[in-house]
């Protein structure tokens, strides 16, 4: 297993930056009931790798109101498996030193990060580009090398590289958050886990 160490506090919240003047409306609403028992349980997933949609991840910790903690996550991940590699997908701004410094701490702690510049648009605002192509290609490219791929995120524009990575043989597994993730993405996922149900396990301990 990767050894970790922990996290400098407060560096990811400025990662991924958030889309300004983005027409997607993010769900509010969380599942109205949760039973403790409906928590997934450790998997023998093999040789195992890992695929982060940062912007997803982010929005959907929003939505729960927590923050992550990547150390806490990565561990949980990798039980009772063997990870080869843990890829983290993102937007950057070049002129924003926090996030750098979050994006060093993630590489130096078991993370492949890829990265792409955001992009202004004509108003001057920020905008996130998509990492949609990124991590399609990725999926594909590794899946003969692993048993078992953890794709997190809930666009369901990446239903199509999960049911082609299905057909190669290797075991795909969705984690996002229900309310945004889209059914398509469900369907062809070996395995579905809502995060939701991960959440005391991958949070942030609150700061004293």
């Amino acid at each position: 297993m990767i050894q970790l160490v922990r996290e400098p506090d407060g560096v990811e919240s400025s990662l991924p930056q958030a889309p300004e003047n983005s027409s997607e409306q993010l769900p509010l609403l969380f599942p109205e009931e949760f039973d403790e028992t409906d928590a997934p349980i450790h998997l023998h997933r093999g040789r195992l790798m890992l695929f982060i949609d940062g912007a997803n991840l982010f929005y959907a910790a929003s939505q729960m109101g927590v923050e992550i903690d990547y150390a806490k996550l990565l561990n949980y991940l990798q039980q009772q498996s063997t990870l080869i590699y843990a890829f983290f997908y993102t937007g950057v701004d070049p002129s924003n030193l926090r996030q750098h410094a979050f994006l060093t701490w993630m590489r130096r702690n078991g993370y492949r990060v890829v990265t792409k510049d955001v992009v202004l648009n004509p108003s001057g605002s920020k905008r996130v580009s998509s990492m949609n192509v990124e991590i399609a290609v990725d999926m594909m490219r590794f899946a003969q090398d692993c048993d078992t791929e953890i794709l997190i995120s809930g666009d369901g524009d990446l239903a199509y590289a999960v049911n082609a990575v299905s057909h190669v043989g290797t075991k795909v597994e969705v984690i996002s958050l229900r309310s945004m993730t889209h059914d398509r993405l469900v369907a062809v996922a070996d395995n579905f886990i809502d995060i939701l149900s991960l959440r005391d396990a991958i949070q942030k301990s609150p700061r004293s």
